[in-house]
Order: structure tokens, then sequence, then C-alpha cells
């Protein structure tokens, strides 16, 4: 869609606050908690607030005074009484655990009012106790034990995955039996009608169904012996043993894996096992773990996924550092599902390479004119000292291009001479190295020579009039260069490569938008990408493109670099240095970019039980061999999925499936990061049902529909998204649902309730959404988005998060007294009936931040956010908070930082969301555009939620 100001709107990274309750992973039906009592001080908010509002009535009335109410935001008539004390804006009388509005998704069919109800997984509420009423469904209800919240959840589960009661540990290192009994209940199901009670978006936020595993499933009592959802989720929390049970339910068997959910080990510490000591299966070759089993007085183990018998190695219990022996019950391998072991030598093809950075910048007239050049030098100067380098063997280099290739021959600082020297091949075809040794440079020995280099970088190319772009050919000439050791090939380009190798043409082509034919301007316009990307990978490089053409760029064909590389696509379209919101978000982005940790030379590999078998990989890498990926460099910013197939039935009341990482650190030490996760396995559909998760498996279907998307087209993948929804759905109806309809309702579990909006928001999102307004350039970027983003972060692009600010809760915006996190105002749907006119709202994807200022937003809310009190006089557009001394707009400050606070989500992630001020009487185009990701609402060609509902139930019934 477009802007006035830009081509057409940014891309970015999502970031909201997401912490997945690890510790009790129960599902009981929250209370509803007491209002919270206002921190001192803060008496001020409440004020304001209701003020907002009261003089949003004298002031926004208007034509409605007259009527004796107000118009409300969803179109409803009030009576002018209805709302004393907040000033004619509709409220209950009192409200409820202290939001000014009624409470969503109050309980339907719960315990009587008044009745306690169990704690949900026995944590406080979300956003610091002011939950919103939990719907009731899916998560035990009446009559399920309150022993505690989880425990009493099933009598006799003593260990769920993630806590529970200690196993007996075998002191003698006696064996425990290899088959303990099957737990007693696994999830139980709690049906819902879909269409009578409605969805709340705070569900998204809940843990998966919890894994309840048998009593003493592993050989320690740790808390932490199975995987927590942050680095592996599986879309079936208990697993069929057959794969007919499996086709029969319909739902699919995959795995969400993250191996790193941050930017930095620092910020995400996991257990190392230093010793070199690393214990494996002959046959399998999975790492001992949490489930193995040990036998003959502790001196074999037996593999928990295909039952050979192992010796344990003799150093395994002996410290060879302090030269005495160790507690094995004290191993972190025994102890952490998620551990990372030091390799030794014969873990490594050659030496670690050390970490090689080229830079490919653009120096056309177009990256120079926008000021794209100088801010990436200005950037690379600023951020040399993040640039991993622990061990000093950092090497970088940098070319430039335009219609002929620029080399830079960068001098150690002891030399003479001491100045940078530009050598230019013309020769496309067959591109030389002119002095291939001092192209490359370690940063510690020529930092001096390489500061004043990129100082002087813009000022070579500030009169350049060239338009040609020969990205191609210098792509070939810096694989030529690095591939000898292995390294990072980082695009800066603003123009389309249109000489030389890899030469693209302009094809985009209004009149194809929005037609079957669309899908063409999707797939690459020049095959040597795609086979440029293997022969990359082939020799450990990885590419990640910048790309920020206002013009076509043919991102269609570029983003296969990074695809089959292990590398990432970022996209900014119409950006220009001149906007200092450009310029800043380019040159944050950019610098934690250069700061990010990285695996060289990877390898994933994910085993399981016997019986099972990883089918089919998803995401940025080159799928070597029917099993395993490679990385020639491992992002920290990305997930994968792997779909799982049953091969045979499986026998064991327990399956495992691990897992694992083999990469050379970002100072040269080779590791193996291993990832084991236990599941329950279970004959019974209504366990399938009951235990499956809605955000692992809309995960799935993402990637499903972007490679549809990418080989038959759009139309066929929304279609598949919607076909596969009403088959889930009959299913349960037909299996579980007795065939009964229950009074023209929708019957679905309560835990997979959000699976309708999920795939409604799929649909909508703009990779695949139906419209003749998407430039495929835009469409290209957000498919890379859908089949990279990390868990959380994928949920909020495709369902974004709503938050209303002129009303919120008074805790909002200001630290939690316990965690010190910003408490966030709850979300609200995506439904414009959740806008009020006077009303100021946040509306976020994680790519892009929108500032929604309502058409009857009072002077004093202006005055206190914005520093205007006439809303005409209001910037709209690209823009920044001012920071203001009042209580208010400080509060309103903190709720942008923290929802795009993606570190206390568990994930990794370079992106800062442009801020958008939208007026509701101001820009059409830019209200258009906010309005788009309002996924309840209907829109350009898309259906609102209630026709969904109607359009599937009709499905369903035939």
């Amino acid at each position: 869609m477009a802007t006035p100001q830009d081509g057409y709107p940014p891309q970015g990274y999502p970031t909201e606050q997401y912490e997945p309750n690890s510790e009790q992973p129960g599902f009981g039906a929250p209370t509803s908690p007491p209002p919270p009592v206002a921190p001192e001080g803060h008496e001020t908010g409440k004020k304001k607030k209701r003020g907002y509002a009261a003089q949003a009535y004298d002031f926004g009335a208007g034509g409605n005074a007259a009527l004796g109410g107000q118009m409300q935001g969803g179109g409803q008539f009030q009576p002018a009484a209805a709302a004393p004390a907040y000033g004619g804006y509709a409220t209950p009388q009192e409200p409820q655990a202290g939001y000014g509005q009624p409470q969503y998704g109050a309980q339907v069919g719960g315990p009587a009012p008044g009745a306690p109800a169990p704690g949900y997984g026995g944590s406080p509420a979300p956003y610091g106790g002011v939950g919103y009423q939990a719907p009731d469904p899916g998560y035990p209800g009446p009559g399920a034990p309150s022993v505690g919240g989880v425990p009493g959840i099933t009598q006799g589960i003593s260990h769920m995955g993630m806590g529970g009661q200690p196993p007996q540990v075998p002191q003698s290192g006696q064996g425990q039996p290899a088959a303990a009994a099957r737990p007693a209940v696994l999830n139980q199901l709690y049906p819902t009608d879909l269409l009578n009670a409605p969805f709340n978006v705070a569900e998204l936020d809940l843990p998966p169904p919890p894994i309840i595993l048998p009593a003493n499933s592993s050989v320690t009592p740790s808390p932490d012996a199975n995987c927590p959802p942050k680095y592996v989720r599986s879309t079936l929390n208990a697993i069929p043993t057959t794969h007919s049970l499996l086709k029969k339910s319909k739902l699919p068997f995959a795995l969400v894996i993250q191996p790193y959910t941050s930017l930095h080990d620092v910020d995400d510490p996991v257990p190392i096992v230093q010793d070199q000591v690393i214990s494996r299966c002959r046959r399998c070759r999975s790492y001992i773990n949490p489930y193995v089993t040990f036998l003959d007085h502790g001196h074999r183990w037996r593999c928990n996924m295909c039952n050979l018998t192992n010796d344990v190695p003799q150093a395994f219990d002996w410290d060879a550092a302090t030269q005495k022996s160790v507690d094995r019950w004290q191993r972190p391998e025994l102890n952490h599902a998620v551990v990372e072991f030091v390799a030794p030598q014969e873990y490594m093809v050659r030496p670690p390479q050390p970490l090689v950075y080229l830079f490919l910048f653009d120096v056309s007239y177009a990256a120079v004119s926008c000021g794209l050049l100088a801010t990436a030098a200005r950037t690379i100067l600023d951020s040399l000292n993040r640039i991993p380098n622990a061990d000093r063997r950092t090497r970088v280099g940098f070319m430039a291009v335009d219609s002929s290739l620029h080399y830079f021959a960068v001098p150690k600082d002891t030399e003479e001479s001491g100045e940078t020297q530009m050598l230019v091949v013309s020769d496309l075809d067959e591109p030389f190295l002119p002095i291939p040794q001092e192209l490359l440079v370690p940063l510690s020995e020529s930092r001096l020579s390489v500061e004043r280099f990129l100082t002087a970088l813009p000022t070579m190319f500030q009169n350049n009039q060239s338009n040609g772009s020969c990205m191609g050919s210098a792509l070939r000439a810096g694989h030529k260069l690095i591939s000898p050791l292995g390294g990072k090939i980082t695009v800066i380009s603003a123009s389309l490569p249109n000489v030389g190798y890899g030469k693209l043409e302009m094809r985009e082509d209004k009149k194809l938008l929005g037609t079957s034919k669309e899908s063409s301007l999707l797939q690459t316009g020049n095959s040597f990408y795609k086979s440029f990307a293997v022969e990359c990978s082939k020799n450990q490089v990885s590419i990640d493109m910048f790309l920020f053409s206002s013009q076509y760029q043919d991102v269609a064909s570029l983003s296969n670099l990074p695809r089959y590389t292990g590398g990432q696509t970022y996209f900014y379209p119409g950006w220009n240095a001149g906007r200092s919101e450009d310029a800043i978000k380019f040159a944050t982005e950019f610098s934690d970019y250069l700061s990010a940790e990285i695996g060289l030379e990877a390898v994933l590999r994910v085993r399981a039980t016997s019986g099972l078998r990883m089918s089919t990989f998803y995401g940025n890498f080159f799928n070597r061999s029917s099993d395993l990926c490679a990385f020639p460099a491992f992002p920290r910013d990305q997930s994968y999925v792997v779909e799982v197939a049953i091969d045979e039935s499986l026998t064991k009341n327990i399956v495992c499936m691990q897992a694992a990482v083999l990469h050379t650190t970002s100072n040269g030490e080779r590791r193996i990061r291993v990832m084991t996760l236990a599941l329950p396995t279970t004959t019974n559909l209504a366990d399938l049902y009951a235990s499956a998760d809605q955000c692992a498996i809309t995960t799935f279907f993402s990637h499903k529909a972007v490679e549809r998307a990418l080989s038959s087209g759009l139309e066929p993948a929304r279609e598949a998204l919607q076909s596969k929804l009403i088959e889930l759905l009959q299913t349960f109806k037909k299996e579980l649902a007795g065939g009964n309809m229950g009074g023209g309702g929708l019957q679905f579990p309560a835990n997979l309730r959000g699976l309708p909006v999920l795939f409604l928001g799929l649909i909508k999102n703009v990779g695949l959404r139906k419209s003749a307004q998407i430039p495929s350039d835009l469409r290209s970027a957000a498919l890379c988005q859908l089949s990279t983003l990390p868990l959380p972060l994928l949920m909020q692009y495709i369902y974004p998060r709503l938050y209303s600010l002129h009303d919120m809760p008074d805790n909002a915006g200001i630290p939690d007294p316990e965690t010190s996190q910003i408490v966030l105002p709850p979300p609200l749907n995506l439904s414009s009936e959740r806008l009020v006119p006077y009303g100021l709202y946040l509306i976020d994807d994680g790519q892009t931040q929108f500032l929604w200022v309502g058409r009857d937003a009072v002077p004093q809310l202006l005055a206190d956010v914005f520093d205007v009190t006439d809303r005409s006089k209001l910037q709209v557009g690209k823009s920044t908070l001012p920071e203001l001394d009042n209580d208010f707009s400080e509060r309103v400050r903190a709720v942008f930082q923290k929802s795009r606070d993606y570190r206390s989500r568990g994930v990794g992630s370079i992106v800062v969301p442009h801020l958008y001020v939208i007026r509701e009487d101001g820009d059409p185009s830019l209200k258009l555009w906010a309005q788009t990701l309002l996924v309840e609402d209907r829109a350009d060609q898309g259906m609102s939620f209630q026709q969904w509902m109607g359009t599937l139930r009709e499905k369903v019934v035939q």
C-alpha cells in the first residue's frame, strides 16, 4: 500500500513481550483478580485517564449531544446516563479488574460466580496480576481439582516434563525399569463453542499444553530435564503411536526449532560441558541425555532413541582438571535438556575458521544520492568495537559496485605507505582478484587503516553518476575472494542488478497484481541466484541482503541468496537518510547485526526414537542430505520447522527427539548445542487434540503456505489454508463431538480456539493477501518473514497487537514491582469496533508500529503525548514520540519500548519497528494501511472474522 512519503511500508521484526511459563506447565482457569492498587504517585494517571474521556465528551460530542448520547466505536447507541464517572464514555458502573472497559472473553459455562477456580498454571495472571478473565473451556474447569494449581490437574502425575516430583535416582548406579507406566491421564479435552465463546487475543500468550510424562521418566529429578518451548515446540504434545492415527486426526506432526533465543550468549546462557567427554550412541549417534537408562551398575547406558546398549566413557565420572572423581548425577547433560558440548578435535574437518565479513557496497547514483553509502560506512565505523573479535582473528574486506568492480587493498597499520588503494576491474565476465592477499585484512592489525578507509569512502563516490549495478558479478568475485576461508558476504544495495552476471529485468507489472499470473513475479527472474547460492553454501559462504531501492528491486530473485546460505533478507523500501527516522532505524539494526554472534560451518541434524523420521525441513539453509541442514553461518534470529513422519508403530510410552547444531563459535571454538524433547505417546484421538499447540501448528502452516505460494500461486496457498482448517473442524465434529453441532455451534478444543483467527490473519498477511495493491517486492519480503521469524514474533506478525493507551490500567507503562518489567495494557482483539473516536491506540505487528489518534482526541491528550493541542497540527507519517515531562507521556513511551522488547520473549532480532502516527481523519492511504492490520475487520478483498466463521460453519455442516 503506497504511503505518501515512501515507496511503500517498511518491514522489520516483531518484538513484543512473551514470557513462556516454563515453571509450571499446567492449564487451570484463572480467577478474576482484584483490581490492582496503583503505586503511590500514579494517582495522576487515573485522573488523566478520566479527564481524557470527560473532555472527549465535551469536545467531541458535538452533533451527538442533541441526541442525549454518543455513538461509540462499535456504532452502538449508548444512553447518556450510561457512564457518569467516566464522562460519557461507555463503561460499566464499576470497571472490572481495573480496566476502564468490560472484560472480554469472560468465563462461559465456568464455575458458579464466586466459586474458586484453579489458577492457570499456578502462575500469576498475565500483565502483572490484572489478567483478562480467561475463557474457562480448555483449561480445567469446574470439578477440576484445585490442589495448588498444576499438580491437581491429574492425580498421580508426578513428573510434568518441566518440573514435577523428583524421580528416585538410582544411587547405586543400577538401572531403572525400561518401561515406566504410561501416565494415567494426559491433557483433558475441553470442547468449546467457537461461535458462542468469543476468542480473546490474550490466549495467544498462554504456554502450549503441558507435556505430561510418566513418573521417573528422566534419570535425574531436574526441573530442566525436558526442553523448554522457547527452543523446541511440537505441534502435538502427545504423539500418536501409529501413522494411521495421525492421518485420522488430520493434525500435523512437526517441530518448531529455535536453537538460539538471543543475539548474544550472555543474554541466554546454556550449561556448557567443558571436559570434551561426549558420550554418544554407537548406532544412531544420539547424545547422552536425561532420558537414557543406566544398566550394569552404571557402567553402561541404553539409548532412548534406538535401544542400543553403550559403554559409559571412563572419564564420565572423572574431572581431569582437578584429578578427582565427580558425581555423575551433577553432570549438565543428565540434568538439562539443552546443553552445549565443547567439541574435541575429531569434530573438525579443518582448524576453526576465523570470522570473515566482506561488505559489498552499492555506490551507484541511487545509493549515493539517498545517503545509503554514507550511513552504512558510518555505522560500520561506529560498530567496529561491536564486531565479535575475541580471538583477534576476525577479518574484513570491502568492495564497491556500480557498473565496475572496485576492490580496496587496506594496509596493515604498521606499513609505511598506510594508504588504502582502490583497484577498479571492468571485466565483469571473469573478474580477477588483483592482489588477493591484501583484500581481506585482520581487523586487529589494520584497525586504523580500516577507520581511515571508512571515513573516506563516501567522498570517493560522492559525484558518481553511474546508474549501473553489476552486483551479480561482484558476488562471484566476493565468493572467489573468501571461499578459501568461508564467511559472510553483506550486500548493501539500492538498485536492481542490471549489468553483468545475474542481470535482472524490470518485471513489475501492475496489471498482473491480484491476478493468477502474479505468482510469476514471486519466482526468481534469473537462475543464477539459486545455483550461485548453492555454490556458496558448499564453500561455507553465507549472504545477507540489505535492500533499499525506492524502485523495483526484484526481492523475489535476490532473496534466494540468503535462503540457501542461512542468511536473511532485510528490506527497507523507499529509504532515505534525509529522514532521521530512516537513518536511525537502519543504523541501529545494522549495528546490532554486526554485533550478533554467529555459528560458522554449522550443520543441524534432528534424531528421534526408532519409528520416527524427519521428512521435510523448512527455513533458510541448504538441505545437504535427507536429514542434514547446512548453514555456512548460523543466525541467531531465525527458526526452523521439521515435519516428522511415523514410519512404524511406536511401542514406547515416551518418544524423544534431539536436535543438534554443530558449529564454530565467533571466537573459534567448535561446539555442539543439543536440545532433547521428550513427549508421551497415546492411542487416543482425544489426547492428540487436547495436546495440540495452536501456535506451533500455525507456524508449520505458514511455512507450507509460503512453499505453496512460490510453487503454485497465492490463491492455491490461501485455499489450502482454508480447506485445512475446515478439515480439522470436520474431523473434530465427526470423531470427538459425536457429529453433534450442539445447537448450531462450532465445536473445537479450547487449546485450539485461536486457530481460526490465526489462519485468517495468515491469509490476510501482506505476503498472502488477495489484493491488487501490494507491490511484488513487498510481498516477497513478507514471504521471507513468514518463513524465518521465530514463533513469538511470527504470531505477532500474523495477528498484530492492539493496545488502548488513553484508558490503560494504572499499572500499565510502569515497571511491575516484582519482575521490574514494564507492564503492557491488556491486548484487544483486532477489530475497529474496539476503537472509540476519542481514543489513542498502538497497533504493532513487530515490523511497524502505528499510533492511531481518534478524530475526537481531546487537546489535553494531544498535548501530553505530542506537545500540540490542535489535531490538525499533528505531524502524521513516520515519526518519533517527543520526550515530554509528564507521567502519561512517559508511560506511553514505555509501552512502545516494551512492545519492541524481543529479549523478554525469548527471541533474538535486530529489527526496530518504524513508528507511524495516523490521524483517523488524516491521510487516507496511511489510515488504510493501518486498517489492513485489523484482521477481524472486512478489508480490501478479505472477509471479516464473523463472515469467516460463518463460512467455516457452512462448510463443516455440509
